[in-house]
């Protein structure tokens, strides 16, 4: 069966904004609620299940994390590149779904931090081919006055599921091994048991119900070289030199989830600190990208930015779980007014057809610097921050200072 392609009118009309949305961005909402379902079940208790299960320290934890999300990154930029070259992003996307859903059950028989490690990357790779395309086509399913509202929404979906996903686990938690401060090999592999399920049925809605958007068509790729690049409209290559430097300082939240632990929380509080998390960043992520369509994306991702800046300033001197707690709460409010807004603000900023490459570079550049900035932060908790005196808190200190630096960069380069 072969699908239709969906004409998108950007004409405006007085329905209601959620009835004007392109069935696409419903199927994209629908799709990233059930993998972030299967995939926060996992991930939220991966790195408790590193450090209390296998033993592993908080080095080679940020390095496993480095090592998937570059992994990923890579792929963004051939996968976005290959869209545009083919003018279809629905295969790419059903693919990395399906890629990613494959992996995750391997996780059961995960007896070393090498085959995490190796789970994680299969994982990526899905992550990779996917994501690119996927974005790609959420823009081009949306008018450019509902755009920020469009990634707003597909973000609450997303973010909603790992809500979800988190609270499953936690009930799973709750009933083999309450008020425990460690995590047992038996919950774990329960937990990836009930994962598999809601990664199954993303698959199937997304091969069912996405469709190609009328005006994709096959284009000349942009190479991937110093020549390509230099075809892309230089906001966006600032924009993009900019994000790299943020992200640097911005870690895997791993550490805050190790720091939540630290401060004295139970497995189960832990669970609890996540679900707050994604709860507050759910509710707010339609709002704030409604709100970046009113008054701009940049504004919107600089105010993201101080709320980042001001909470890692609090989990460096956190004194308490229930401290960390919060602050992570609060932390859902930076994600709300910068992950969804941030990807609207590249469609800005590039035409349609390179809409895939744009996107696989912005991806791509986010996720290999989470590398480097992961083994920094793993470095700063147990090696040069013990040295100099801050312990744990050293990598939220750093963090805060290079949001400060890039939101100075944000403000006046990027016009």
């Amino acid at each position: 069966m072969v699908s239709k392609p969906i004409k998108i009118s950007s004409s405006k009309n007085r329905q209601s904004p959620l009835s004007r949305l392109h069935p696409n961005v419903w199927i994209l909402a629908a799709t990233s609620f059930l993998t972030d379902i299967s995939t926060e079940m996992l991930t939220a208790l991966l790195p408790l299940f590193l450090a209390n299960v296998l033993g592993v320290r908080t080095a080679v934890i940020g390095l496993i994390d480095g090592i998937a999300e570059t992994t990923a990154s890579l792929v963004k930029i051939y996968s976005g590149s290959l869209s545009d070259r083919l003018g279809k992003r629905k295969p790419l996307a059903v693919l990395g779904y399906s890629f990613s859903t494959f992996s995750k059950p391997f996780l059961y028989f995960a007896s070393t931090w090498g085959w995490v490690l190796g789970v994680r990357f299969s994982d990526r790779v899905g992550k990779g081919i996917r994501t690119a395309p996927r974005d790609a086509l959420l823009a081009s399913s949306a008018a450019q006055e509902q755009r920020g509202f469009a990634f707003g929404l597909h973000r609450a979906g997303d973010t909603l599921g790992a809500f979800t996903g988190i609270g499953l686990a936690a009930l799973i938690i709750w009933r083999t091994q309450s008020g425990a401060t460690q995590l047992s090999r038996l919950t774990f592999q329960t937990v990836v048991l009930a994962s598999i399920i809601p990664a199954i049925l993303a698959v199937i809605i997304l091969t069912l119900g996405l469709r190609e958007v009328e005006g994709s068509k096959p284009s000349k790729a942009i190479p991937i070289s110093l020549s390509g690049w230099n075809m892309l409209d230089r906001r966006f290559r600032l924009f993009l030199g900019v994000m790299v430097l943020f992200t640097l300082g911005n870690s895997s939240d791993s550490f805050i989830i190790l720091r939540g632990q630290e401060r004295g929380l139970s497995v189960l509080q832990v669970m609890g600190m996540l679900m707050t998390f994604n709860l507050v960043y759910s509710l707010l992520s339609g709002p704030a990208g409604s709100l970046s369509d009113r008054f701009g994306r940049k504004q919107m991702i600089l105010t993201g930015w101080v709320v980042y800046g001001l909470i890692y300033l609090g989990l460096a001197f956190a004194r308490s779980g229930a401290q960390v707690w919060a602050l992570f709460g609060l932390y859902g409010i930076f994600y709300a007014l910068t992950e969804g807004v941030a990807k609207a603000f590249v469609a800005d900023l590039v035409p349609a057809e390179q809409h895939g490459t744009a996107y696989g570079l912005f991806n791509a550049a986010i996720g290999i610097t989470t590398l480097p900035a992961s083994l920094i932060g793993g470095l700063l908790w147990q090696g040069l921050g013990a040295w100099a005196g801050f312990g744990p808190s050293a990598p939220f200190l750093f963090g805060a200072v290079l949001a400060l630096m890039a939101g100075g960069l944000l403000r006046f380069t990027v016009k």
